[in-house]
């Protein structure tokens, strides 16, 4: 008997172990690039490939680095609430367009809008690593120093928009 035990004891610790974790959301996961400086990159830009833009280039304003791809379902859903702060100008928005062809994304912007001041090709998605992206789209706020200061993931919502993003960007204006 005595030798049953154990497994039970094991099997109900690790369930306990995968409830606990299912339970957790994954939005809610705290970056460790918070506080640290944006990663150096020089990108060309979607609209004019030949143009070049390095991170030291925005640095010394406040904005908001969405990572976003044509393929992306979630960034079309997100897409309307860039659009509004596009034109509320809140804060430059600037993409990060990650692991997309340029044609597909010239298309997307196109066809729904370019709420984006600039948006950068990530083709073969190294910026995208360096930021820790593992899907999209997420968006990150960047200070004037070119210090990371939040990470969204997933379409940003109105919700985490007013109670979140906006005081945030108010705190490091």
């Amino acid at each position: 008997m005595k030798k049953f035990l154990i497994p039970i004891g094991i099997f109900v610790l690790l369930g306990l172990l995968l409830w606990r974790g299912l339970s957790l959301d994954p939005r809610k996961i705290p970056s460790p690039l918070i506080g640290k400086p944006l990663a150096s990159f020089e990108l060309a830009t979607v609209a004019e490939p030949d143009k070049r833009i390095k991170n030291s280039d925005l640095q010394g304003q406040v904005y908001l680095l969405n990572v976003w791809a044509s393929w992306c379902v979630a960034c079309r859903q997100e897409h309307p609430l860039l659009m509004d702060m596009s034109r509320e100008k809140v804060v430059p928005i600037i993409g990060l367009n990650y692991k997309d062809q340029r044609d597909d994304a010239v298309g997307f912007l196109s066809g729904m809008g370019n709420p984006y001041d600039m948006s950068l090709m990530d083709p073969d998605g190294r910026l995208g690593i360096e930021l820790g992206v593992y899907g999209v789209p997420e968006t990150f706020l960047i200070d004037k120093q070119g210090v990371i200061r939040y990470k969204h993931i997933g379409p940003i919502s109105e919700q985490a928009l007013q109670k979140t993003i906006l005081p945030l960007i108010r705190e490091h204006s």
